[in-house]
C-alpha cells in the first residue's frame, strides 16, 4: 500500500519557471527526494524509489541540484581524520 502527498502551489509557478506543469511537479518531487537524501533521512535507493526513478538516474540528477552523491556524517569524518593523523604520526 502506498500513500499520496498532495502539495498545493500557485497556478503561475510553472510558467514563472518556464516549465510545463508536469516538469514543475517532477522537479519539485526530485528536490524533495534529494533533500531527504542529503540530510540522511533516505538512502539513494529509497529516495529514487520515492519518486519512481532509478537509483543511477537519481544520483546523476543530484549534481544538477548541487547535492553531493557522497554523504559522510560528522562521526565518520572525525574517524577518518583521526586515522589520517595517526598514519602521518607513524610513517612507514
Amino acid at each position: 500500500m502506498s500513500n499520496t502527498l498532495h502539495v498545493d502551489y500557485p497556478e503561475t509557478f510553472p510558467d514563472a519557471l518556464h516549465m510545463s506543469r508536469a516538469e514543475f511537479e517532477r522537479e519539485a518531487s526530485l528536490a524533495m527526494a534529494a533533500k531527504l537524501f542529503e540530510i540522511g533521512r533516505l538512502s539513494s535507493g529509497q529516495a529514487a524509489g520515492l519518486i519512481g526513478m532509478g537509483r543511477v538516474a537519481f544520483l546523476a540528477e543530484l549534481g544538477r541540484l548541487g547535492v553531493s552523491t557522497i554523504q559522510v556524517g560528522a562521526e565518520e569524518l572525525e574517524g577518518d581524520l583521526a586515522a589520517a593523523e595517526a598514519a602521518s604520526d607513524h610513517p612507514q
